[in-house]
């Protein structure tokens, strides 16, 4: 039977209730809601020891928070016991909604699991709902609803010892029920502040390491030694520049106004547009040659990079632009000098050979490369017949069957029957010793100097001028009947005839011309052993001449 005080007691309990709710409620960080928790259990419930065992990350519960006896706070807190043990406590003993009560009766059980304790023995209960020392009293707090909620479990709060020494009657208990449910949400709620706190702060340095990376990239971008570029990648407007940095225009001696107008497409040599289209965007790599305001080019190497604007949003390409001119010019310096005589600056033996080579393919020798051949290309006829009796002239059906390549023809005899081939004409100068002997081989240089200089005055724009060696020089000349390599050859010779001024003086050295003609199933050195010997065929067939030199 309720006595007349108390209402009175409830109605102070309440407003004490309601005070350390409101307290949890402003507190400003996790841990100082789950202390002001504890601390609630012990001002306005009526609790002296009360405990949060919060749930971690991996399930298992720590002690977060203590109240009432420091000596006991300094002894459990944050201490762990495991999830098993918790669940195992929350299913055992009396249910009283959604509290669980063990009595003493029953907690002998639990003395040897691993949940974190601070209880101590005691003399049976007096009286019927008098509190055993050993008793226990847990309030699980859930994520979402109330008393009965089926929410996430956040942790549990752990009574003991009501100051009235009796077990908590039904209003007690509703007490203890609504304030674990506030408490649930008093400490979701500093959850959800704390982890907002840390993504803004996140967020922030996020945001100060974005503005130092675009600072530092625009730096970098601005003040490279080298050419750079970012250009738009896709769309209609895939390609074209958007943004060049101050080494880029000095080199192109454009402004970066005038820059944004182009794109690489616009501005590549006619020649390159082909490497640059074969330049992959995704890193691709390329050197070619990039115009100038004044109409000349530069040879650069341009190294490709993607980039994103977000995560999202559009991908543009990064280009880099390395200055490479003065290394191409070496390399073709290089590569001219391995390919040219170093005296008349004409094509050297070497290249004289690779440039016949180019134009002549070779027949099979074997009806073992024959076979080879076929193989290689599907020809049908040789499955049908074999090699034998099998056309392998130049312009024939056999020979086109098995090689696409553009067959060189020549004249099939003495006269001019209007076939047009490739004409070799051997030229070796008359009278060259006697000058190096007389004049030294200054005299000697110049003179052939002077010849080469001739020669290439005296052919087509297409045709090969070459010094074989020595003083013997070589003409390529495609497209010629056999009279107008005839017609050459005197042209050339009369050139050649005329007085040479060397080392202060006038000489004078003939020259004798062999026509070779070069066509499909010859080697370079058979076609220009055939002009040699026709050469000297040439020669023995002239009457001797006594001229001096000079």
């Amino acid at each position: 039977m309720e006595t007349e005080s108390e209402p009175y007691v409830r109605l102070a309990t309440l407003r004490q209730l309601h005070q350390v709710m409101a307290d949890m409620n402003t507190a400003r960080s996790l841990a100082d809601t789950l202390q002001t928790v504890a601390d609630g259990v012990v001002t306005g419930l009526g609790y002296e020891l009360a405990c949060v065992n919060l749930v971690r990350a991996d399930g298992d519960l720590v002690v977060a928070a203590f109240s009432g006896n420091p000596a006991a706070e300094a002894l459990i807190t944050g201490r762990v016991g495991s999830r098993a043990s918790w669940d195992r406590r929350l299913t055992m003993g009396e249910q009283w909604g959604d509290l669980v009560f063990i009595p003493h009766t029953e907690g002998w059980v639990l003395d040897d699991d691993d949940v974190p304790q601070w209880y101590t023995d005691g003399p049976a209960p007096r009286f019927e709902d008098e509190w055993h020392p050993s008793d226990r009293l847990f309030a699980p707090m859930y994520s979402a609803g109330g008393p009965g909620g089926s929410g996430e479990l956040l942790g549990v709060l752990s009574v003991d010892r009501p100051r009235n020494g009796r077990r908590p009657g039904a209003w007690g208990r509703e007490a203890l029920q609504v304030y674990a449910f506030q408490a649930a949400i008093a400490i979701s709620n500093a959850r959800l502040r704390a982890n907002m706190q840390r993504a803004l702060v996140r967020l922030e340095r996020e945001q100060q390491a974005l503005r130092a990376s675009e600072e530092s990239f625009r730096q970098a971008f601005e003040y490279a030694p080298s050419g750079m570029a970012i250009a738009e990648m896709g769309g209609d407007q895939h390609g074209r520049i958007l943004r060049t940095n101050d080494a880029l225009c000095r080199l192109l001696g454009r402004p970066a106004s005038a820059m944004r107008r182009y794109s690489f497409s616009d501005l590549v040599h006619p020649e390159d547009i082909g490497t640059l289209l074969r330049t992959s965007a995704e890193g691709g790599r390329a050197e070619l040659r990039l115009g100038r305001r004044d109409g000349t080019y530069v040879w650069v190497s341009l190294r490709n990079s993607v980039v994103a604007d977000a995560a999202d949003g559009p991908r543009f390409l990064l280009t880099h632009v390395e200055d490479i001119e003065e290394r191409k010019r070496r390399e073709l310096h290089l590569a001219h000098r391995a390919s040219h005589d170093s005296l008349t600056g004409l094509p050297n033996s070497a290249e004289l050979r690779s440039r016949l080579s180019a134009r002549l393919c070779r027949r099979p020798q074997s009806a073992d490369e024959l076979e080879s051949l076929d193989a290689a290309y599907g020809h049908p006829a040789y499955a049908a017949g074999g090699s034998h009796g099998f056309d392998f002239a130049p312009g024939s059906a056999a020979y086109d069957g098995f090689d696409h390549h553009v067959h060189t023809v020549a004249p099939e005899n003495d006269r001019d029957d209007g076939t047009k081939g490739l004409a070799v004409l051997f030229c070796d100068l008359d009278g060259f010793k006697s000058i190096n002997d007389r004049f030294g081989h200054n005299a000697g240089d110049a003179v052939l100097i002077e010849v080469a200089r001739r020669l290439s005055n005296g052919v087509r724009d297409g045709d090969t001028v070459a010094r074989l060696g020595g003083d013997e020089f070589v003409i390529l000349a495609d497209g010629l009947g056999r009279a107008d390599a005839q017609d050459l050859a005197v042209r050339l010779r009369n050139e050649i005839i005329q007085p040479i001024r060397a080392e202060g003086r006038a000489v004078r050295v003939g020259a004798s011309f062999g026509i070779g003609w070069a066509h499909c199933g010859m080697t370079a050195d058979e076609v220009l052993k055939s002009a040699d010997e026709r050469m000297y065929v040439e020669k023995r067939s002239r009457p001797k001449q006594h001229r001096r030199a000079g």
